[in-house]
């Protein structure tokens, strides 16, 4: 079983590994530890993370980047369509009011949902860790930001599903972080906590968490976040300054090119990373557009200044954790910077005056999330023992449930609409209520977000109804209904079961005593007159008085009896990918993966017919040059052209059949050749393990040494004569091929010589190896006797006790010489 963590981040995704050594971060097939979260999709196939983001440049339009933006997030969002904004691919409104996005894949207009290009990415980053293990993977743990409302953590795990993956958990990116910070500290308190700060800035977003350590717990104490506060802000502000500055200078519209804006910001990351270690930095790029090269210099007070109205935001989340935390800044006692938009200095100082303290780069900024999900991963899975560690989260949102109808805690008649937040802010996760309503019909439950300060624009308070029924009470008017509502690992409200419980009353009979009491308890006195007696001994005559009589019915006792039946649950969830759409996902995801994977394979072949033609072209001027007449090296020389320029024309583009037919009419001709020079370097060393096989086992028949005197005459010549028709179909042989030349094809192969060795060695070897036969048993010596005694038999056990004589009678006294003083 496998134990994988995921990190997907929106720029670049993060795969760990549990090792019985500990937690490892997976490289991808350019041995890079970080592949970009991309998806591009060309006329005949997609290429995913490594490859998409190598077809950025090429095919902006469509290569799909920053999913994570875009995923369960409605059209209408007014942060979605400022992002869409800095998008190159076109994305419309779907039909249920969540964004498409529209590419050419495959020669054709397609539109995909982001469940699905998310879904893509996941099944890239399944196949990287399996590459790496060796073995399928299913389960596993994804990090996801603490800001994902319900529709955006049902989107992840519809995606995973799509990809063959099951989640185990949806964990807090900021609860990973300080699950890989505080498992391997030792120094923990068992009572005092220390109170850690800690700060994720990544390329869009900004999430901070206070967490509390104790020995073998982590407890989370607060939460908060900025949606649209992370590195590519500062690169967009760059990219802003540069794009007018060149407007001026070159006289160039950067915005209005798709691929010059991206080559453009691609180059302000490039100089914000230098302007973190560096006062000044430069920025130049070649043929950025009309084929202008531009150049220019950014300072860092200039960068702070452009960016001024960002680095005031950065405050805001820090105090709003601190302020749910309910701790002062003395109580911190460490202050963790992570993410790869954290390295800005004017962030740093922003931090320190928030917290009163230096912030630390202690953790790996960009690998801390992966390998907290993989410990996670390994918590949950049987596959690992890990370290004994409690990690208590929190959710960030309030969620309300309202149903229509009397209250669950009280029986009145009058139908009312209730609202009751079920699941605080704050509240620990996972969690379960359990709700008790009195119903005597099907009913429903809508789950809501109870608070919309912290939800993103647009965004619909409704999470599900879940309508339990249908039911029919047995006893009563209204049956007593037992919700169970359940805010799981992943931060999902959903509803686990519905039952109705009712009570009825059963007669219970009871049993007979032996002895009868009466109503005080006492037992009744046995009779004084001299009236017959039945057999129970009591009065037959009478039967008035205490004493009852064993003829009298028992008594039925009334017991009530709880009686449980599961009442069944539908759910609907709003804005939710429904099951038809997402079994037609997953099957589309296997479509274009079988294409994709065709796909690799008609170029493995195509490339191995183009490196065959090159080799072999090499080989028959250098290698192969003594082996082939000039005849030969012409005709595969033309051969061989001619290939290559039907590679690069015709052969361009064919499928996988063809160009393993035209490598297959390719070696045809030049195997042979290959097999000449072969041969020669194989036939030395096959010669020689011939020659002393032959040699020795005719040695060892000739020999006179007294270890080969029990193998008989006759079978020692068997061996000579083998030995010597092996010799002789040898030198035959030998001769023939020493007459002919080197760009003949041979005429003893070194399989045949192989052979012929073979079969000696199991003719001569059994012969020669047969072990001497074991020498006789001496024949056992009899104890002297004092009179003539019956002797054993020959050859039997000397410690054998001597025959009696059967037929002595058995009175008859012993001789005088068996006789003992």
């Amino acid at each position: 079983m496998s134990v994988v963590g995921l990190d997907v981040g929106n720029e670049n995704c993060i795969v760990g590994v549990a090792r019985q050594r500990g937690i490892d971060v997976v490289l991808n097939d350019e041995s890079k530890r970080e592949t970009p979260g991309m998806v591009s999709f060309a006329e005949k196939q997609r290429f995913l993370g490594v490859a998409g983001a190598a077809s950025a440049m090429m095919n902006p339009r469509n290569t799909i980047s920053q999913i994570k933006r875009m995923i369960g997030r409605p059209f209408s969002d007014p942060e979605m369509q400022e992002d869409l904004r800095l998008f190159p691919f076109s994305v419309t409104e779907g039909p249920d009011g969540f964004p498409l996005i529209n590419v050419q894949y495959l020669g054709e207009p397609r539109q995909f949902t982001p469940t699905q290009v998310l879904g893509m990415l996941l099944s890239n980053l399944k196949s990287i860790a399996e590459k790496n293990l060796g073995t399928s993977v299913v389960d596993c743990v994804i990090g996801v930001p603490v800001y994902f409302t319900e529709l955006q953590r049902r989107a992840y795990l519809d995606a995973a599903q799509v990809a063959g993956l099951h989640p185990l958990r949806l964990m807090h990116e900021t609860t990973a972080t300080a699950l890989a910070y505080g498992i391997y500290k030792t120094d923990l308190s068992d009572t005092d906590p220390i109170n850690v700060a800690f700060v994720d800035i990544g390329h869009a977003s900004m999430q901070v968490c206070i967490a509390a350590f104790k020995k073998g717990q982590l407890k989370i104490l607060g939460h908060s976040f900025e949606r649209s506060l992370g590195g590519r802000d500062f690169d967009e502000v760059l990219f802003n300054h540069f794009a007018t500055k060149f407007k001026e200078e070159y006289r160039i519209d950067v915005p209005s090119s798709a691929r010059a804006s991206l080559r453009l910001r691609s180059g302000c990351e490039k100089a914000k990373k230098i302007l973190s270690a560096n006062p000044i930095a430069p920025l130049n790029i070649e043929c950025l557009m009309d084929e202008k090269d531009v150049k220019g210099v950014i300072k860092r007070d200039e960068f702070e200044e452009l960016a001024k109205p960002i680095l005031e935001k950065v405050r805001g989340p820090c105090e709003r954790a601190l302020a749910s935390s309910k701790l002062s800044i003395d109580k911190i006692y460490a202050v963790e910077v992570v993410g790869s938009g954290s390295r800005v200095p004017a962030i740093l100082k922003i931090l320190s005056s928030v917290f009163g303290k230096e912030p630390s780069r202690t953790m790996n900024a960009s690998e801390c999330i992966a390998r907290g999900c993989t410990l996670q991963c390994a918590m949950l899975s049987p596959t690992f023992r890990v370290r004994d560690f409690e990690v208590q989260d929190s959710f960030p949102f309030a969620i309300g449930l309202s149903w229509k109808g009397a209250a669950p805690e009280t029986d009145g008649e009058e139908e009312v609409s209730s609202n009751n937040i079920v699941f605080v802010k704050g509240n620990p996760v996972p969690s379960t209520k359990l709700l008790t309503f009195y119903r005597s019909s099907t009913f429903s439950i809508d789950a809501f977000y109870a608070e919309t300060s912290e939800l993103p624009p647009n965004m619909s308070l409704r999470i599900a109804t879940f309508t339990i029924g249908p039911f029919t009470p047995t006893v009563a008017e209204k049956a007593k209904i037992k919700v169970k509502i359940r805010l799981n690992l992943h931060g999902v409200v959903s509803l686990e079961a519905a039952t109705m419980i009712e009570e009825e009353e059963v007669e219970v009979p009871v049993t007979k005593k032996d002895i009868s009491k009466d109503d005080s308890g006492e037992k009744a006195s046995a009779p004084t007159d001299d009236k017959p007696e039945d057999a129970a001994g009591v009065d037959s005559s009478s039967t008035e008085g205490p004493v009852k009589m064993e003829t009298e019915a028992p008594k039925a006792e009334v017991k009530k009896k709880t009686k449980r039946t599961d009442v069944p649950v539908h759910e609907v969830i709003y804005g939710g990918l429904p099951q038809p759409e997402l079994t037609k996902a997953v099957e589309k995801e296997y479509e274009m993966a079988l294409q994709d994977r065709v796909m690799e394979e008609t170029k493995e072949s195509k490339n191995a017919v183009e490196a065959y033609v090159y080799s072999m072209r090499n080989k028959l001027y250098e290698k192969l040059q003594s082996y082939v007449t000039e005849f030969e090296r012409e005709e595969m020389s033309a051969r061989l052209q001619e290939t290559e320029d039907w590679l690069y024309e015709d052969g361009e583009d064919e499928i996988k059949s063809v160009y393993t037919a035209k490598l297959a009419e390719l070696k045809k001709l030049g195997d042979p050749l290959e097999t000449r020079q072969r041969e020669e370097e194989l036939r030395g060393p096959a010669y020689r393990d011939l020659i002393y096989c032959i040699a020795s086992f005719r040695d060892a028949a000739q020999s006179k040494d007294p270890k080969f005197d029990h193998i008989d005459a006759a079978d020692k010549e068997k061996v000579i004569s083998e030995c010597n028709k092996a010799e002789e179909w040898f030198k035959d042989k030998k001769q023939q091929q020493d007459a002919l030349p080197k760009c003949a094809n041979p005429v003893l192969l070194t399989s045949e010589v192989k052979k012929k060795t073979e079969v000696l060695d199991r003719f001569c070897k059994p012969v020669m190896t047969k072990p001497r036969p074991a020498p006789p048993k001496p024949a056992p010596t009899a104890e002297p006797k004092s009179a003539p005694a019956e002797q054993a038999p020959t050859g039997g056990d000397a410690s054998a006790p001597e025959p009696m004589d059967t037929d002595a009678p058995a009175s008859a006294p012993e001789p005088e010489t068996m006789q003992t003083e």
